[in-house]
């Protein structure tokens, strides 16, 4: 009954044989390990020193380091709005790495112009994409706007190294817009006109170049006739008689903003003809008869002096 109680009451009073067996196997397996982790340990830092090489390459080397070789851009960037904030801001500014990306590639290289960013050779969409990564706050409709449909890029306009124009346009105002703006060039020449070939206005005074949500990329989101009446104060209003066309078409209802061979920039040679548009002339000359006070001889504001809106009368008469 009690035969096979000594081999049932292994691990202390082991059989020799199977102890034997189990230290054996033991000793194995801890030999394994050993060998595994010796050949791990050897790999592990020739992995991290290749890793490392890869990653030295990729480092930002500093401006410093370009103007080594970049020395006539370096000295023509020195007065630039972008390096002014390297002074401010010192690595989180804008430096020569900021636009072209890290050098220690291309330094590594000898030069290598195909590890690094050089937009004079990339498409206006990715020199776009460089620039708003610090201008998308201040120009967040860009992407939208004809400009960048029409790939009229960033550089198009600004030279960033060499400009000493105001926001380093690469002309000033209006010569660097007429350059694809040609039609309307000739509307500045005409008798009346908006000051801009005088430069008393600036086409940006209207316009936002970057984009809006308005046509011709007009700067009022709210009202276009703010454009017109923040120089034109006395038009402004509100009135307590409002002249319906002011606020359903705008200014541009009756005048050419650019320029016109007409009196006050208006569409039509004649105030009359303008009226006429929508004061049916059969119901003015009932209104003021055929006589010498008719439409027909006297101009409408004459009368109604007042026509972009009146606080006392609802005719706009003085």
């Amino acid at each position: 009954m009690h035969k096979v109680g000594p081999v049932t009451r292994m691990l202390i009073g082991a059989a020799p044989g199977k102890l034997l067996g189990l230290r054996v196997c033991l000793m194995l397996m801890l030999g394994a390990s050993i060998m595994c982790a010796t050949s791990l340990g050897a790999q592990a830092p020739k992995a991290a020193t290749s890793q490392a090489k890869d990653a030295a390459p990729s480092a930002y080397v500093g401006g410093d380091v370009c103007a080594t070789c970049h020395e006539e851009v370096a000295k023509k960037f020195e007065g630039n709005p972008h390096t002014k904030l390297v002074d401010q801001h010192g690595v989180a500014g804008a430096n020569c790495e900021g636009c072209h990306g890290p050098g220690g590639a291309h330094v590594e290289g000898g030069g290598d112009v195909t590890k690094i960013f050089n937009p004079a050779k990339a498409s206006a969409k990715e020199i776009d994409a460089t620039c708003l990564k610090c201008h998308s706050s201040a120009h967040p409709d860009f992407e939208r706007s004809p400009h960048a449909k029409a790939a009229v890029g960033c550089t198009s306009c600004h030279d960033i190294h060499n400009s000493k124009e105001e926001k380093l346009l690469t002309a000033p105002q209006p010569k660097l817009c007429f350059q694809c703006h040609t039609d309307e060039k000739p509307q500045f020449d005409m008798p009346t006109h908006h000051k801009v070939n005088e430069g008393l206005v600036k086409c940006s005074d209207c316009h936002d170049v970057h984009g809006t949500f308005e046509k011709s990329n007009l700067r009022s989101r709210n009202d276009s006739n703010l454009i017109c009446t923040k120089c034109h104060t006395e038009k402004r209003g509100p009135f307590v008689y409002e002249h319906t066309p002011v606020k359903g078409e705008g200014c541009m209802g009756c005048h050419t903003p650019h320029g016109s061979q007409n009196a006050r920039m208006l569409n039509m040679p004649n105030i009359n003809l303008l009226c006429n548009q929508c004061h049916s002339p059969v119901a003015a000359g009932t209104v003021h008869g055929m006589n010498a006070g008719s439409s027909e001889l006297t101009p409408c504001t004459d009368c109604h002096t007042m026509i972009h809106g009146s606080n006392m009368n609802a005719a706009f008469l003085r």
